[in-house]
Order: structure tokens, then sequence, then C-alpha cells
């Protein structure tokens, strides 16, 4: 069983991907709709593509077929948790960058560090970082 994000993109599927793999690491494939047969502006845009992380993160996307309209960050927020607080942190740092920072990671009433932001395709990411006795390493 996998369960993971899918993103849908308007033509920057494969510039988020690669960044993405800048941030996580692991091996991105990507097939284009040109590879299945089609040609045109279609042609060179993502029909889907793979990450797969050494931490075991998967993360797919692909570009909106013609017609079809996207509000980017709008229909999917991507969760990272855990407890490995450097880790976490930079994935933070290497997702903003070029985005919003919404909530900057800080401890929560709930006793784990969390901070929500948007990267520069408009996908929200919130990150959770467990920590032990609700202070932060």
């Amino acid at each position: 069983m996998l369960l993971n994000p899918y993103l849908t993109l308007d033509g920057t599927a494969r510039e988020a991907m690669t960044l993405y793999q800048s941030v996580f690491g692991g091996e991105l494939s990507v097939m284009t709709f040109g590879d299945m047969g089609a040609e045109g502006d279609l042609a060179a845009k993502v029909m889907h593509a793979h990450l797969a992380t050494p931490d075991g993160l998967t993360l797919m996307a692909s570009d909106i077929p013609p017609g079809e309209v996207v509000e980017p960050g709008s229909t999917v927020r991507v969760s990272l948790s855990g407890d490995d607080e450097d880790r976490l942190r930079g994935w933070f740092d290497g997702l903003s960058q070029g985005g919003e920072v919404h909530v900057p990671l800080a401890l929560q009433a709930w006793g784990d560090v969390f901070g929500q932001c948007a990267d520069r395709f408009g996908i929200i990411w919130l990150v959770n970082i467990a920590v032990e006795g609700g202070q932060p390493g």
C-alpha cells in the first residue's frame, strides 16, 4: 500500500519535481505526453512524474491537459512530519525559497514544532516536528 500526494500543475510539473528532488533527493522519472504520442505544445508537458526518495517519501505530479483549469495550491496540501528536526527544518527552508512562509516553524500548543509555507509553485506544505518534552532540540 502506498499513500502519497499527487500534484496537478499548469505547465510547471517538471520544474516543481526538479525542485523537490533537489530538496529531498532520490530518483525522479518523468514521462511526457509526447512520450505517449502527443504532438505540438502538449508533447513537452508532463503526463506523469514520480519521485521516490531515500527516506521512503513518494511524490507524483502531472501538468493539466488542455482545456482543464487548476488553481495552484488549492487542491492539495502536503504534510511532512517526523522527529528529525534538522532534516525537517532543512526541507522547510528549501521549500519556502522563492515562496511564502505562512506560519514560521515554532513550538505549538500541541507540543510540536509546526510551520506552513507555500513553495514558488503555490503548493502548500505543512511541516510538523515531533519534539521530546515539547522543547525543540
